[in-house]
């Protein structure tokens, strides 16, 4: 059985754009797309997806009765599908299997229905079908009429990496030969932003700071993590394929040994031994970036970086995240990670922060890293290398 795992195409719904070139030219600006939002009763920092993709998940609502009562995190999963979907050159007849996971699930439509509740004493009847876990890959399927297995999932913030994972097993077992994966999010209520202020990790930057959320930046003396909003997915297929963009050279998972929920240890064991499996055989010198996790939290940026240098020693790749741009996705984080590498990997361009600008690009792009953790201690590592 042929081993090798292609990426055939990706979409994503997010603040960066609505395809793979307003995404790569928002990437090509050093301007955060962070900004003051009114959230409940508060004013706080978060980002949220770009007008173009607003105006489609109101379009997408509106079309459809059935589409009318979905979460927001449902209407971006539907949307970043449909164009994967369209890209991969899959057809009505393809069966393929779908795992879109989600750190928090129906956010928006949970808190309403739970708000009603409290308010009237009893619950709406589409209450429970909207709010489930697994109303994500499950719409999906009905949307693009697949007849092949869906699966939901959260694993906090490496949930889309896992379903990635997912993906690779049932495509390494014989299972299945196509599969779409990813994670979407849509957090920005006021709950969700209530705890992470509650856990003192949210940003609390002056409204004229260009970059509120400081990931990576190992002389702030604060948290400044920073919520977003978004949806990305790939299409996976098995063996060598003439369409693909790129493919998964390497792996890994690990899990945190807590001494408390949101824990990670000084030296990020995980991510430790996540890199070190997904680099398998690869040589360390030929990773040429690491696209990190790097919340913007003191302690887990921290942690990542000494985790790395305890992986790469003197021999560091090029450091990079996104994090600092689009805040914080929770679920789709790790797929939109995966979206910066395979087009750095495309354009042949590092894409720096640009508060930090440690180091230039001094050769050609051809394996990148991805990592991903979440709360549960939960790592993953993937190696990306390109189609040549």
């Amino acid at each position: 059985m042929n081993s090798k795992i292609a990426i055939t195409s990706f979409a994503s719904v997010s603040p960066l754009g609505n395809d793979s070139v307003a995404v790569w030219e928002a990437y090509q600006s050093e301007q955060s797309l962070i900004k003051p939002h009114q959230i409940g009763t508060s004013t706080v920092f978060s980002s949220s997806i770009s007008e173009e993709n607003k105006q489609k998940v109101t379009a997408l609502r509106l079309s459809e009765s059935k589409y009318k009562f979905l979460d927001d995190s449902v209407l971006f999963a539907i949307l970043a599908s449909r164009q994967a979907f369209s890209l991969s050159g899959w057809d009505a007849d393809s069966v393929f299997g779908i795992n879109i996971g989600s750190s928090r699930g129906a956010t928006q439509l949970f808190e309403k229905h739970h708000a009603e509740f409290l308010s009237t004493g009893k619950a709406q009847t589409l209450a429970s079908p909207t709010t489930t876990l697994g109303n994500i890959s499950s719409w999906v399927a009905q949307d693009l009429q697949n007849n092949g297995p869906e699966i939901s999932h959260s694993i906090t913030c490496s949930t889309a990496l896992h379903a990635l994972l997912n993906g690779i097993a049932w495509l390494r077992s014989g299972m299945a030969d196509k599969f779409l994966v990813g994670g979407s999010e849509a957090p920005l209520t006021p709950f969700t932003i209530a705890q992470m202020q509650a856990l003192k990790i949210y940003s609390s930057a002056e409204s004229a700071d260009p970059y509120p959320s400081k990931t990576f930046d190992f002389t702030k003396t604060k948290n400044t993590m920073v919520l977003g909003e978004a949806a990305a997915v790939i299409c996976l297929e098995s063996g060598e394929n003439e369409k693909a963009l790129a493919y998964v050279d390497g792996f890994g998972y690990a899990t945190e040994n807590l001494k408390h929920s949101i824990s990670i240890s000084a030296e990020a064991t995980c991510f430790q031994k996540s890199m070190k499996m997904a680099l398998g055989t690869i040589d360390r010198e030929e990773i040429d970036v690491i696209i990190t996790h790097s919340p913007g939290t003191i302690q887990g940026d921290l942690s990542e970086m000494k985790a790395i240098e305890i992986v790469f020693g003197n021999n560091l790749p090029l450091l990079t995240n996104n994090k600092w741009k689009i805040g914080h996705t929770f679920g789709a984080s790790g797929m939109l990670s995966v979206e910066m590498a395979l087009l750095m990997l495309q354009h042949n361009q590092f894409i720096q922060v640009p508060f930090l600008k440690l180091q230039p690009q001094t050769r050609p792009l051809k394996k990148i890293m991805v990592n991903a953790v979440g709360f549960g201690g939960n790592a993953v590592s993937i190696v990306l290398c390109k189609n040549v």
